[in-house]
């Protein structure tokens, strides 16, 4: 889910796996790897690894709260991994009769643009046109607030549409959050109940729910940013995301539930054959992840700094989830060496510089930095220590020296390079870099 950055969602990652047979599983490499991101600050992370429906690989790192380690039992926001929970309970609806694809967001929401030609079917699978309210504005100012469902659907009603409904695929939050108020509204109970009702209680999860305010006595993470040591980050509310990203658990509990899933525990066949369709990149609630010629389908989710990813290979009965409350290196990336650490491809473990620069060498970076043909605006400040980057409207984010006049933000896949004679910065994203020149 929630805040901002400069890169979208990638929904399909891609790497060569010559074969998915079973090697033997190096857990020590493993180990070595979520303890090396550990001990340089660049990843905390939970993973658990499970074959044919049994955990084989669990292990945690880092910290749950500032006096408390984080252990496997340590239960984390998922963010946008709760997509697939909420898609589970509108298919668990469809399969009773109470809800049908084709039904139009107009018969519960009519003022939203575009509610008459928006369908369940085409919000399941980011094909409404419904604007991404956490890209509006206006989001920074109240995410940390309870938000009631008349406040949500009010601003929801002020929102442009983004596109017509079905002529594109864009991901939006505003999807999930309606489809869990849409689910209350046909079942009577909160979005808590049905999670617990019709997922974790059917599947024996009792560490995984609708979370609320964080609660560390709980055994519930915070999440952190890493500057001059790891430093609480700023919550987000759960009454906004709902549906979207409010839910709560654990790596181990996480692999439960897919699985339960793909065998028949939650919904009907036929539902989970619609939920694996795609349409672009996106099914219902899920996406495919595609490695050589072999499909796992999941879904990843940040929130403040909480980052996580869920796979599930059909054909193999396979099942790696991941959980962080904080650090750089991309779970994406951690994600694909764990799959290569697995199957037993070649994997090198990173290696960091840990670059220090004085005070005086980073504020010679720092000023706002714009550019003729936009109104974004990048602004280059110091905090604790460390040079962060905030592009207009967007929260800031760390940024690392990886080489002479050099930083990057790895999550993102961000790189910026100074010219300091200049006053410019080239950010890159990818392939494409621009020019921005200090005010």
């Amino acid at each position: 889910m929630m805040k901002k950055t400069l890169l979208a969602l990638t929904c399909i990652i891609t790497l060569t796996i010559n074969a998915f047979a079973q090697n033997t599983f190096n857990k020590a490499k493993l180990d070595n790897l979520l303890e090396v991101l550990a001990t340089n600050n660049r990843r905390m992370a939970s993973v658990a690894i499970s074959q044919n429906g049994k955990v084989i690989y669990q292990k945690a790192t880092g910290i749950a709260a500032t006096d408390m380690p984080a252990t496997v039992e340590t239960k984390y926001r998922i963010g946008s991994i709760s997509k697939m929970f909420t898609a589970t309970l509108v298919f668990q609806l469809i399969d009773e009769g109470k809800l049908q694809l084709n039904d139009p967001l107009s018969k519960w929401y009519p003022k939203i643009p575009g509610a008459d030609k928006t369908t369940i079917g085409l919000m399941l699978k980011h094909r409404s046109g419904l604007f991404n309210f956490t890209n509006d504005s206006t989001y920074l100012t109240y995410y940390k607030q309870t938000q009631t469902e008349q406040q949500q659907i009010a601003r929801f009603e002020k929102l442009p549409k983004a596109f017509d409904p079905d002529t594109k695929s864009a991901y939006s939050n505003t999807n999930y959050v309606l489809l869990g108020f849409i689910a209350q509204k046909v079942t009577g109970k909160s979005y808590a109940q049905l999670i617990k009702e019709r997922i974790t209680g059917k599947l024996g999860l009792d560490k995984t729910y609708a979370g609320g305010a964080i609660n560390t006595k709980k055994g519930e993470a915070q999440s952190f940013k890493y500057r001059n040591g790891w430093q609480p980050e700023t919550a987000t509310d759960m009454s906004i995301p709902g549906g979207a990203g409010a839910i709560v658990s654990t790596p181990a509990e996480l692999t439960r539930f897919i699985e339960g899933l793909f065998n028949g525990k939650l919904v009907s066949d036929s539902s989970l054959k619609v939920m694996k369709r795609l349409n672009g990149n996106f099914g219902s609630g899920m996406f495919a992840y595609r490695f050589d010629n072999k499909t796992a389908f999941g879904h990843n989710g940040s929130i403040d700094a909480f980052n996580s990813a869920l796979v599930y290979f059909p054909d193999e009965k396979f099942t790696v989830a991941i959980c962080s409350n904080g650090g750089t290196f991309s779970v994406d990336n951690l994600l694909l060496a764990s799959l290569k650490i697995y199957f037993g491809q070649a994997y090198q473990l990173p290696v960091f510089s840990n670059v220090k620069l004085t005070d005086a060498e980073l504020t010679k970076y720092t000023g706002i930095y714009g550019i003729v043909q936009a109104a974004m605006k990048i602004t280059i400040a110091k905090k604790d220590g460390v040079l962060t980057a905030q592009a207009t409207g967007q929260s800031d984010f760390p940024l690392e020296p990886i080489g002479t006049d050099k930083f990057g933000f790895d999550p993102a896949g961000i790189v910026i390079t100074f010219d300091t004679a200049k006053g410019e910065l080239n950010i890159e994203q990818g392939s494409r870099g621009t020019i921005f020149k200090k005010e």
